[in-house]
């Protein structure tokens, strides 16, 4: 299967069973920006409650936090963005496309004649680079004027370096401790991309933990271990996931280390997650910028000191899109293609599909009492249109991992067919056991 194929198949199989549709199509649609229908939008909760679970509710030492999109526009001179967050900017003049000038597709040097547009193919056509700030900027008040201007946050780290000393002392936390946040960003991007993997609109799972100076090497390998390991339990194949170390070229200047979960995505490796070393860099601007001590007096060794900030950051839109494209695959059943998404229990939209053999015979009822005592615990699935086969597959390509047949042996039997989604296995188990049989191979208590 070609790369480009997979991720046509992929863009398709959304938009059918309502994973992601593109914004506003009735109109035309907006250019890299998303819409999560009603599987898409459990799959990523479920995405991001793994996340939160494991950063905030499974440790003692993380808090949660929910800063605001807006914030004082100072915010983002001290984190250098206003300054530094841009990006070198050309156009055509012939066919009015925009490139990044390191757009390795584009021959040539922009602005000179020997510079050939990617798209068109006309030479000398591309512009001098010019510098893009990637911030939305608005306007807070009734008037548009430069005293009034804010921006939609392109990151959500800032809002966690501002809120330290609050989440600090409210929650009586001591050193090392972290915070961590779930939000969307914004950023301006000039070539957007790849699906739902770089979009102007996103959402980030961030965690920032603040430690001793002369710790944050320790604390920095150990973060990179736990991270890896969580990509892992998604079920994520490990041969398709690797490290990829920032080089001198690529390390922020107040960097002292980074690191880049990548997945082979049919694109190529790409970052699904980074771990960062940032020193005292951030917490030492905003202190110099507002002129309050960010500063964290230690009782027990009498000593002052501006914590070191390892950070981890992962975007819940690329895991969830990385889910996708690993668990997709089609494989050739009795002459027919089945479509299967292999998600694991425990992030999959719907857990299990209900359905009753025939409309008749009792089972329509049994199958919706089933299907409502499931429900209470669980996304589940009713349906009773068409041939049970075509019932099985349209779940296998919504990611379900278990069928439930109610046929006639249930009424008076009391027990169902059980098909498994990856080996369409069937096995007989009580109707009274199914909700615990689901639930044991979910996670669920």
């Amino acid at each position: 299967m070609a790369d480009t194929t997979l991720m046509d198949k992929l863009v398709s199989l959304c938009k059918r069973r309502g994973f992601v549709f593109q914004s506003s199509e009735i109109y035309g649609g907006l250019g890299s920006v998303w819409d999560y229908g009603p599987l898409g939008v459990e799959l990523k909760k479920n995405v991001k409650d793994r996340w939160w679970y494991a950063m905030v509710h499974a440790r003692d030492d993380i808090e949660g936090l929910d800063a605001a999109i807006l914030m004082h526009p100072r915010v983002w001179e001290a984190s250098g963005h206003v300054a530094g967050f841009t990006d070198p900017l050309v156009d055509c003049r012939h066919c009015k496309n925009r490139f990044r000038a390191d757009d390795p597709r584009i021959k040539g040097t922009p602005g000179q004649p020997d510079a050939q547009c990617p798209v068109c193919g006309s030479r000398g056509t591309l512009t001098e680079p010019r510098m893009f700030n990637l911030m939305f900027k608005t306007f807070m008040g009734p008037v548009e004027e430069q005293a009034a201007v804010v921006y939609l946050r392109p990151e959500t780290a800032q809002g966690i370096y501002v809120n330290y000393l609050n989440v600090l002392q409210s929650s009586r936390q001591r050193i090392p401790f972290g915070i961590a946040q779930i939000g969307k960003a914004f950023r301006n991007e000039i070539t957007p991309g790849n699906f739902i993997f770089r979009t102007r609109e996103f959402e980030q799972m961030e965690m920032q933990f603040f430690v001793k100076p002369g710790t944050d090497a320790e604390w920095f390998e150990r973060w990179r271990e736990w991270r890896m390991q969580w990509h892992h339990d998604l079920g994520l194949t490990p041969a398709k996931l690797q490290w990829h170390q920032h080089g001198p070229d690529e390390l922020a200047h107040y960097a002292r280390a980074a690191f880049d979960v990548q997945y082979q995505f049919p694109f190529g490796w790409q970052e699904i997650e980074g771990i960062h070393n940032r020193g005292d860099f951030d917490l030492g601007r905003h202190q110099e910028f507002s002129g309050k001590k960010l500063e964290h007096f230690d009782q027990a060794a009498n000593e002052r000191y501006l914590p070191n900030i390892v950070e981890t950051s992962a975007g819940a839109d690329r895991v969830t899109l990385t889910l996708l494209v690993d668990a997709y695959r089609e494989e050739e059943v009795e002459g027919e293609t089945r479509v299967v998404l292999g998600l694991h229990p425990a992030v999959a939209p719907i857990k299990a599909g209900v359905f009753p053999l025939v409309k008749k015979d009792g089972m329509p009822e049994l199958a919706t009492a089933l299907y409502h005592d499931l429900k209470r615990r669980f996304p589940a699935f009713y349906d009773d249109s068409g041939a049970i086969g075509r019932r099985y597959r349209r779940m296998d390509e919504a990611g379900t991992p278990f069928g439930i047949t109610v046929d006639g042996e249930t009424g008076a039997g009391r027990t169902v067919t059980v098909r498994h989604r990856d080996s369409m296995q069937q096995e007989r188990i009580g109707l009274d056991q199914v909700a615990g049989f689901v639930a044991e191979r979910i996670g669920r208590d």
